[in-house]
């Protein structure tokens, strides 16, 4: 009983912290930047298979994580880029968030150095409740230890709702950057009326360069940014990838408008056609004392299972490994 009821409260004290955007991502990781921004979609050429699985406030038994899949690459038919992904946000057993979608691409040459890719990306996205082992505040007798009916209405009927985003990806060079806005619908994700749980609209923005280091360009150095906005929020990132032919580490500095400021560092193994990765982020200062110190593990590979003849086809990029 006593950990149900925390798992419970856990749930709704750290909900709007973790899903203050209504979405689950991992700050500036680009093996998540498919379902972030659709201008992406099959920008590396090459068809791309990720799978992510992150969980959030490890050690402290708050039993929340999120798992993602994607596949996206590159299409000459298509003159561009299509991709499907799909994505369940498991919040304590009482919350789940199920999200698919499809993207695409098109490519097109600017100017003499200027490629620009424009994408849109149709989804779903449904919250279903599990209610039957949640027991709530008015249900507890401190005196007696027994749970007693509740007065609570909770209805356990989940809704499902459609979702639209777009956005824009500019190479030239050594650099590359794109913004997007995601939950261009707004949709509602509450039917019931009293309560208003819009999927507010999400300016998102990122760029990176790519800067050698040997002449042989057998080691890297990649200076990556993001900047994420909304209503009454904001998040910005910035930090670097130190990359080889094999292996690849990361650090990146986190901060937003609740005065937050968090650490994120790890490391990618590259073997032929697949990347194995791992980040770990930790906070250093924050105004709420509730936050935990460690904030997230993330796991996952990509795949590559198609070659594109990158000659044949507009300008690609190679994601920073993280």
């Amino acid at each position: 009983m006593i950990k149900s009821l925390l798992r419970l409260l856990v749930v709704f004290l750290f909900l709007p912290l973790k899903l203050y955007s209504q979405d689950s991502g991992a700050g500036l990781n680009y093996q998540l930047t498919v379902i972030n921004n659709p201008s992406v979609t099959g920008s590396e050429g090459d068809g791309f298979l990720r799978l992510s699985y992150l969980n959030f406030y490890p050690g402290n038994n708050y039993n929340l994580h999120s798992v993602s899949l994607s596949y996206d690459g590159y299409f000459p038919s298509l003159h561009g880029g299509a991709g499907i992904y799909l994505s369940n946000d498991y919040l304590g057993g009482i919350i789940n968030d199920l999200k698919g979608g499809l993207s695409y691409s098109y490519y097109f040459k600017a100017s003499r150095d200027l490629y620009i890719s424009a994408g849109l990306s149709a989804s779903f996205y449904h919250r279903g409740f599990n209610l039957s082992g949640a027991i709530l505040p008015d249900q507890i007798d401190p005196m007696a230890g027994v749970v007693i009916p509740t007065e609570e209405a909770l209805s356990s009927r989940g809704r499902t709702v459609f979702d639209l985003a777009t956005g824009f990806l500019f190479m030239t060079g050594k650099f590359f950057g794109g913004i997007s806005v995601a939950h261009l619908a707004e949709p509602n994700l509450d039917d019931s009326g009293y309560s208003n749980q819009k999927l507010q609209r999400l300016l998102f923005i990122h760029g990176a360069a790519d800067f050698n280091l040997s002449r042989g360009k057998n080691l890297k150095i990649r200076p990556l940014a993001k900047l994420e906005i909304k209503e009454g929020f904001f998040s910005a990132g910035a930090g670097s990838v130190l990359e080889s032919k094999s292996l690849s580490i990361n650090v990146i500095f986190l901060a937003d408008s609740k005065n937050n400021i968090d650490l994120q560092t790890g490391f990618s193994i590259i073997i032929s056609s697949l990347n194995i990765f791992y980040n770990y982020r930790f906070n250093i200062a924050s105004q709420e004392n509730l936050l935990p110190f460690s904030l997230l593990h993330h796991a996952g590979i990509a795949l590559r299972l198609n070659n594109v003849d990158k000659r044949k086809t507009v300008k690609t990029i190679n994601f920073p490994k993280l």
